[in-house]
């Protein structure tokens, strides 16, 4: 059996889904040890895999929360540069620490998810076998297809082609302080860290599947979409019953793990729910004052945490801000969006969901009361919305889901090195 260690930025929306692929390999009898700095073993802790601290001297406890809260913060395009240079940081560290720590525990291949470079890297240095893994919007520039962090709607003219071209150049302009700290470590160990696009030559699985991304041409022969990497096991969080529907369809809203303290949003989706005549439960991840949740009981069922899964099936609608897992367990149960795309890659994922047909799109910065009114009257009335909805669960349904990705990683890493 095989010891994986698994390398992706330390947060809920990777971890979790890959705590999933962790515990389906673990029962295949191999084992999985997670890998960064030490603040993430509570992400990790209880959830079926082992963890490795790396880095503790550069990142000390309370290291996390300071970046999760710079990540959580308005951004702007100097925030932006800011957050950029942390991610490129937390990346130098890895790739000068990581080595020793792989060796030290007898990693024998790498699980790095797209979105920390390092992990494919390292690997490639201490020739350990390397899985790439798609846990949110998959990173593979092709010319054809808008940059997976703006808005565009897809576009294959000549047009659409120069504007992807100006955004892949404003990108790799951003990205410059993570480009030198990839090259400066390529250097030191003699590799091309851009080599396969910076992804591994042997597999790179996502989860999500072909029907919510833009046509593409130049994908590896190694890239399999898929479906959500789910496996029923949740941690048990305190809350209120469940809400009844009493006559008046539901809807959920829900902004993440690093958005849910946006009280002022909160309250434009909840005025507008009322204004299409239905009924709203919010999910805020306990990032809402106690004083904030109270006066948003008054207009929506307001919980901290809530079973998502079960909540969805009864659901007409779900206003989302665009995180990759919610939106793949909304539309798992065929329920149409409105996205409210906030930062990060949710711009483009809401580009996505809006060409598949799934969702109307309110970007949060142009987000009013009657916007939101609009787009859910829109997604509860027009049946079109539903049906592309039920054909993106029946794709993900057929998707293997994370039994099908753990396939993929044992044959991969079992066939001879390229």
């Amino acid at each position: 059996m095989t010891h994986f260690a698994v390398v992706a930025p330390p947060l809920p929306g990777h971890y979790n889904p890959l705590l999933v692929l962790a515990r389906e390999l673990g029962a295949r009898g191999h084992r999985v040890t997670f890998v960064h700095m030490a603040d993430a073993a509570r992400l990790v802790a209880g959830k079926g895999a082992e963890f490795a601290a790396v880095g503790e001297k550069d990142y000390p406890a309370g290291a996390l929360d300071a970046y999760v809260a710079r990540l959580a913060a308005p951004t702007g395009l100097f925030g932006l540069i800011g957050t950029l240079k942390a991610t490129a940081a937390q990346t130098d560290m890895l790739c000068r620490d990581l080595p020793g720590v792989l060796k030290a525990i007898g990693a024998e291949a790498v699980i790095a998810d797209q979105t920390e470079a390092a992990g494919t890297l390292v690997a490639r240095h201490l020739r350990l076998p390397v899985v790439s893994t798609a846990t949110a919007l998959l990173l593979n520039r092709e010319i054809g297809v808008p940059p997976p962090f703006v808005p565009w709607r897809y576009d294959p003219s000549e047009q659409g082609l120069v504007w992807n071209k100006g955004g892949y150049q404003i990108t790799d302009l951003l990205m410059r302080p993570m480009r030198r700290v990839l090259e400066r470590h390529g250097a030191t160990f003699g590799l091309d860290p851009f080599a396969d696009g910076g992804f591994s030559p042997l597999l790179t699985v996502a989860q999500m599947p072909k029907g919510l991304d833009f046509p593409r041409k130049e994908l590896p022969a190694t890239f399999h979409y898929g479906s959500p990497w789910r496996d029923g096991v949740a941690v048990p969080r305190p809350g209120a019953p469940l809400p009844e529907v009493a006559g008046m369809p539901l809807l959920f809203c829900s902004l993440g793990t690093l958005q849910g303290g946006r009280a002022d949003l909160f309250q434009k989706v909840a005025f507008a729910a009322r204004d299409v005549g239905a009924r709203l439960l919010i999910a805020h991840g306990g990032l809402l004052s106690e004083g904030e949740a109270a006066a948003l009981s008054q207009l929506a069922d307001v919980q901290a945490f809530v079973p998502q899964q079960e909540v969805l099936k009864r659901c007409a609608a779900a206003v989302l801000h665009c995180g990759m897992n919610t939106v793949l367990d909304a539309l798992a149960e065929g329920v149409p969006l409105v996205a409210v795309p906030i930062a990060f890659e949710q711009p483009a994922t809401a580009a996505r969901l809006a060409y598949a047909g799934v969702a109307e799109v309110v970007p949060a910065g142009r987000a009013s009361r009657m916007r939101i009114a609009g787009a859910l009257r829109s997604v509860l009335t027009v049946p079109d919305y539903r049906l592309a909805a039920r054909r993106i669960a029946d794709e993900m349904a057929e998707g293997g889901g994370v039994k099908r990705a753990a396939d993929l990683i044992e044959e991969a890493v079992a066939r001879p090195a390229p």
